[in-house]
């Protein structure tokens, strides 16, 4: 009698439930419908982004270039001078002019992860399983009021997301990450608004970022997406060293 009740009690807690409770699939799938489709972004070859990012140090205009398979370049102007940084799927590099820097050098351990994962066209949740990645669902938690799925995405390369979709619009709303700066590792904090139609997908016009719980937040103001234009692959490409200048003849005697 006591089995059959524990049984009877158990169905009634399942029936109770709620219905709308959802997988770490589901909940990926809802997303990238709402972005626009699967098969829209996919189709989506090339991508370049113009705007701004602004701080306390004020603003720098910026152009941010993406292309298959995992190409990246980003490139903006301090002080009058334009600086680079790239990855072809293989090489990270940067040119820093500012820095006294003219030719560009290569990138290593942090500052290439980054890179690399920049360069990832549809982000960690996009067929994260043949990529390597796993991700797993934490609950809910409220941003500003409204609920929001928080996913635990860990990379190939042991990085480590958390990732906030929106439980309503199910757009992706909040990352938060640790990354390297300096030698010291710092969680990083990354919001995405103001998401505007761009032929057919939904793109964040509006991203701030900063160490998690500091006031100091870098806001990038994009104000055109352009998708499937040209980009030459040798903008990815880290550049040759200028060519020395030719030594002065010695004065004549």
């Amino acid at each position: 009698m006591l089995k059959r009740i524990l049984m009877v009690a158990g169905a009634a807690v399942v029936l109770c439930m709620p219905a709308t409770a959802q997988t770490v699939d589901e909940i990926i799938a809802k997303h990238f419908a709402a972005r626009g489709g699967v098969e829209k972004i996919k189709a989506v070859k090339t991508m370049r982004m113009t705007g701004r990012a602004a701080g306390q140090g004020g603003e720098i205009p910026i152009i941010i270039e993406n292309k298959r398979p995992e190409w990246v370049r980003v490139e903006f102007i301090v002080q009058g001078l334009t600086g680079i940084t790239g990855y072809d799927g293989t090489t990270g590099w940067q040119v820093m002019p500012f820095m006294g820097k003219k030719d560009a050098e290569p990138m290593s351990g942090d500052d290439l992860k980054q890179m690399q994962e920049q360069a990832d066209f549809d982000g960690p949740l996009m067929d994260y399983k043949s990529k390597g990645n796993q991700v797993e669902l934490l609950g809910k938690e409220k941003l500003e009021g409204s609920d929001a799925y928080k996913l635990k995405a860990t990379l190939k390369n042991g990085s480590v997301h958390t990732i906030f979709i929106d439980a309503d619009s199910f757009l992706e709303v909040k990352d938060v990450s640790k990354i390297m700066q300096n030698g010291t590792e710092v969680e990083q904090e990354s919001t995405a608004s103001n998401y505007k139609d761009v032929d057919g997908l939904l793109f964040p016009f509006l991203m701030e970022q900063g160490a998690k719980g500091s006031a100091q937040k870098q806001h990038i103001i994009i104000e055109k997406i352009e998708l499937n234009v040209p980009i030459d692959d040798a903008r990815f490409k880290m550049p040759a060293p200028a060519p020395a200048k030719p030594a002065e003849p010695a004065p004549k005697p």
